[in-house]
């Protein structure tokens, strides 16, 4: 195997970390942090409550783009007697469901996530 960049940078870091008990320190426990099954766990939840998220939004903004590209008859109806097209509350719609998912990953995040890093760095920090 060759011996790359980033195999040079992370000898000559191991060898600093060697060196300097606080940098030996830091290193043992983010080695420590990283084997925590919880911290795994930690890892696991947030990328697919993240991913998850991201395709309930990647679905709701262009579903309403190709709902304008594809039935543009459909979001030109007016509301009511008014000049309000369906399409402007179905446009609103996105920016609030946007800011909904928002405001449940930062709930999930605060409680969730935040209690199961607070467990880890209270097992694996000295």
């Amino acid at each position: 195997m060759a011996d790359t960049a980033t195999d040079r940078a992370s000898r000559r870091a191991t060898a600093r970390a060697a060196e300097d008990p606080a940098q030996r320190t830091a290193s043992d426990i983010t080695q420590r942090i990283r084997a925590n099954p919880k911290y795994q766990e930690l890892k696991r939840k947030r990328s697919t409550f993240g991913w998850l998220l991201t395709l309930c939004m990647f679905v709701v903004y262009y579903g309403y783009i190709a709902l304008i590209a594809f039935n543009k008859e459909f979001l030109s109806q007016p509301i009511g007697a008014g000049v309000t097209t369906i399409g402007v509350p179905i446009g609103m719609g996105v920016i609030v469901f946007t800011i909904l998912i928002t405001g449940l990953y930062v709930r999930r995040a605060n409680s969730e996530f935040d209690a199961l890093t607070r467990e880890i760095l209270a097992k694996e920090m000295p």
